[in-house]
């Protein structure tokens, strides 16, 4: 990692939610061990309890909002793999265990630079309740896959609106993630894997980004974040 960035913070209400959007899973599992334990609004004013974030032009400020966005879906990407480790479930999937565990420690890695380039306008952890997908291999696989893409859809989504200055520091992170979503990909659709389809790792030319209000939406639809 760069150096920790040096950010002239004026707010710190960047808390927002994350995860998968309905209908860019690619997996019925997914949608039939999650969707539905959530607190939805619609207009997203509130999602969870947490406040809604509105963006502008790109500015310090900006920067501060967009950063905290993505801790957010830093603390649940990395307290779900820290779940799935500890409740033992992967013990039996060699492969998703190495692949939880690597990831852990990347997205623990990631919670810690931004919460060091944020400083004092870090927002805080909030608790999770991931419904049972982390207790059970075959529902952890497809809950991780939609994660990690809708992650770098999220993080491709908010670039644009970052200053020069700190857009390096979330190119970093957005290119592992990606990397992360390529390897569960291969492992849940790859063969070998009960049901496997052979899907490639790298399915398209392009990724596509995912607006934060869909993002938002995405999240509340989960229920995995408990404020």
């Amino acid at each position: 990692m760069s150096e920790p960035l040096t950010l002239d913070l004026v707010d710190q209400d960047g808390a927002i939610r994350e995860a998968y959007e309905e209908g860019f899973s690619r997996s019925a599992l997914f949608r039939r061990a999650v969707v539905g334990g959530g607190t939805f609004v619609a207009g997203g004013l509130l999602v969870g309890g947490l406040p809604r974030v509105a963006l502008g032009k790109p500015s310090a400020a900006q920067d501060g909002k967009i950063l905290n966005f993505a801790l957010l879906l830093e603390y649940l990407e990395s307290e779900f793999y820290v779940d799935a480790v500890n409740k033992g479930a992967l013990l039996l999937e060699p492969r998703l265990l190495s692949f939880a565990m690597t990831v852990r420690d990347h997205e623990l890695a990631h919670v810690e630079f931004l919460r060091q380039a944020l400083g004092g306008a870090a927002i805080a952890k909030p608790a999770f309740d991931f419904k049972g997908t982390t207790e059970d291999a075959e529902k952890f696989a497809a809950t991780a896959l939609v994660l990690e893409d809708t992650g770098v859809a999220a993080y491709n989504g908010q670039g644009p609106r970052l200053r020069a200055r700190t857009l390096p520091a979330a190119a970093q992170i957005v290119s592992v993630e990606a990397r992360h979503a390529a390897w569960i990909r291969h492992i849940v659709h790859g063969p070998g894997y009960a049901g496997g389809k052979k899907t490639h790792p790298a399915p398209a030319a392009f990724d596509r980004a995912l607006s934060k209000s869909k993002v938002e939406a995405a999240v509340a639809a989960t229920g995995f974040i408990q404020g």
